[in-house]
């Protein structure tokens, strides 16, 4: 079984097989994460991308990685919150299932993930945190050669309760 951890930084610093950005549909860029990413990758990034939108919420997409220490990007669309009643949980959870079976395919050892949906799309983080977890536990004996994910958090909170999670 892969290892899982959580570590508190840059997800754009990491060297890593792959790491996953929290995009919008467009996926040609934008705030927080997403933004970051594009910025670190350069300009190429864009470039792939604009060729491979839209992407659905709960889906994923593979480029190359480009300007960062990462061999690929995923980009895969979070939902945005609305109490939990337009289907938030499943496609959530979807993010992290596609992500990791593409991931897989693409031959990916090593993958992070940022906090997805938890920015301005307004998931509370502890559900997210929750079901991104539980997510990548369920999916990982199908995806055995991926054997390491990290979990990386931008912010205290959000590591504190990743923390808890996998203790």
């Amino acid at each position: 079984m892969a290892e899982i951890e959580v570590i508190r930084g840059d997800i754009t610093a990491l060297a890593v097989d792959a790491i996953v950005n929290a995009a919008n549909s467009s996926l040609l860029g934008g705030g927080g994460v997403d933004g970051a990413i594009h910025r670190a990758a350069g300009p190429e990034l864009l470039k792939e991308c604009a060729g491979l939108a839209p992407c659905p919420a709960g889906e994923a997409k593979l480029t190359g990685g480009y300007g960062l220490p990462a061999r690929y990007v995923i980009h895969t669309v979070g939902p945005v919150w609305y109490g939990g009643k337009r289907n938030e949980p499943e496609l959530l959870a979807s993010c992290y299932r596609n992500s990791l079976v593409l991931a897989e395919a693409a031959g990916v050892q090593s993958i992070a993930f940022p906090n997805i949906s938890t920015g301005v799309y307004g998931y509370p983080k502890d559900r997210a945190a929750a079901a991104a977890v539980a997510a990548v536990r369920e999916t990982l004996p199908r995806t055995p050669g991926i054997g390491r994910v990290i979990f990386v958090c931008f912010d205290r909170e959000n590591y504190l309760l990743y923390q808890e999670l996998l203790a």
